[in-house]
């Protein structure tokens, strides 16, 4: 599902996620990131107080938009989050936080996300294709 210029746009730009409840929208970036080996999307929980309520309240419903800003290539994905505390995922973020925050921060968990649907967002024929 994830082809390799849908891996490529995530790898190199920033996610906004986006999840709702009860009508009420809500959109955050997020840097924590990454495309685990069998598909997952990965995504640090620093600073996700509403998103990880939205989710965790929502059957796990989210969405993820990444764009190359220059090229306008991009994609929403339509997937599933499910919450970790703990493990090899939890672990690396705890890591990379510690490392960027000099310590005055760390993740508390991280989302997985299993890829239900990938939409081309990019203008032109293939907007709105999924792939």
């Amino acid at each position: 599902m994830l082809n390799d210029n849908v891996k490529k746009v995530l790898e190199n730009s920033m996610w906004d996620l986006a999840t709702c409840l009860n009508g009420k929208p809500n959109v955050v970036p997020v840097a924590f990131k990454s495309v685990s080996e069998s598909g997952d999307l990965l995504i640090g929980d620093v600073f996700l107080e509403t998103t990880l309520k939205n989710v965790l309240e929502n059957n796990g419903e989210i969405a993820i938009s990444a764009y190359d800003a220059s090229s306008l290539e991009g994609y929403q994905i339509q997937g599933k989050a499910k919450y970790a505390t703990e493990g090899n995922v939890v672990d690396m973020f705890k890591e990379q936080v510690s490392t960027m925050f000099n310590g005055a921060a760390t993740a508390k968990g991280a989302l997985i996300v299993s890829v239900d649907r990938v939409i081309v967002t990019t203008p032109g024929a293939d907007n709105k294709k999924v792939l």
